[in-house]
């Protein structure tokens, strides 16, 4: 009688895919970080909107238009940096990560399964925020190839750089308690100086310096090619929306945050 043979194990793919829906289940199951996440950016957009109508525009392109390019931007960035960011902390604390590193499971499965999650976040939080823009602000959804074009590979670039030093910017937080301070403050600071809340051309000199040196600043510089009027591109301070430019910060920060994450990750605490 033939001896039985042992079923094939699943492929890495595979793996990847099976964590990757294990996590977006946990994620919409979390009701507080699935509201927080999803219902604050359009909440902040709804707001801060309200308060452009009746101020003079810009050239024909209102206040709110602007910050709604600039809130897609930084919705992005949320539920890739900081979402992810403070979510690998609170595992490598509470002892989720030494417990997967354990597990006869290859490491990519945990970081394809976790950026599955974050870039189906995010297409859905920015898809969120242009119907809040569409509806509330006119904002006109884009009407050539060239323009969907750019928003997708600047929703790629963005959010594979912005996903990386999520996990990255994971591994500084020394307790579990930290975590949301020491990556919740930053953003928050980069969101200020990076033209997500006013025209970037109205923040001081050597804000626009410092803003340059992180991807949220050309992330919201994209969305605007995308989404305002070509006109607007006058606004700039370089007086063009420089998408070569963009593509090439956005693809250092790439490779930048994948070195930094090869280098600073770690599976379990230091004080385990």
């Amino acid at each position: 009688m033939a001896a039985a043979t042992a079923a094939p194990l699943p492929s890495a793919g595979r793996l990847v895919l099976k964590r990757g829906a294990l996590e977006l289940k946990s994620f919409f199951r979390t009701k507080g970080q699935f509201i927080v996440i999803f219902s604050l950016p359009a909440i902040m957009l709804m707001l801060l909107g309200a308060m452009q109508s009746g101020k003079p525009d810009f050239n024909g392109v209102t206040g709110a238009q602007i910050l709604t390019a600039g809130m897609i931007g930084a919705g992005i960035m949320g539920t890739t940096f900081q979402n992810l960011g403070i979510n690998v902390a609170l595992e490598r604390h509470d002892g989720t990560l030494k417990r997967l590193y354990g597990m006869p499971m290859p490491r990519i499965a945990y970081f394809g399964g976790k950026v599955i999650q974050v870039l189906v976040c995010m297409v859905a939080e920015v898809a969120l925020l242009v119907v809040v823009g569409v509806l509330m602000f006119d904002v006109q959804v884009p009407g050539t190839l060239d323009r969907w074009l750019t928003l997708a590979w600047v929703l790629l670039l963005g959010g594979v750089a912005c996903t990386l030093l999520g996990i990255a910017v994971g591994s500084l937080p020394k307790s579990a308690r930290g975590a949301n301070a020491i990556i919740t403050l930053p953003f928050l600071i980069v969101q200020f100086i990076s033209g997500v809340y006013m025209p970037f051309s109205d923040v001081p000199a050597f804000l626009q310096f410092i803003a340059s040196l992180f991807p949220l600043k050309w992330m919201t510089q994209g969305m605007r090619s995308v989404f305002l009027p070509e006109h607007a591109a006058a606004l700039e301070p370089a007086g063009s929306w420089q998408l070569p430019m963009i593509a090439l910060v956005l693809a250092a920060w790439c490779v930048g945050a994948l070195l930094l994450c090869m280098k600073t990750f770690r599976w379990t605490a230091k004080d385990s």
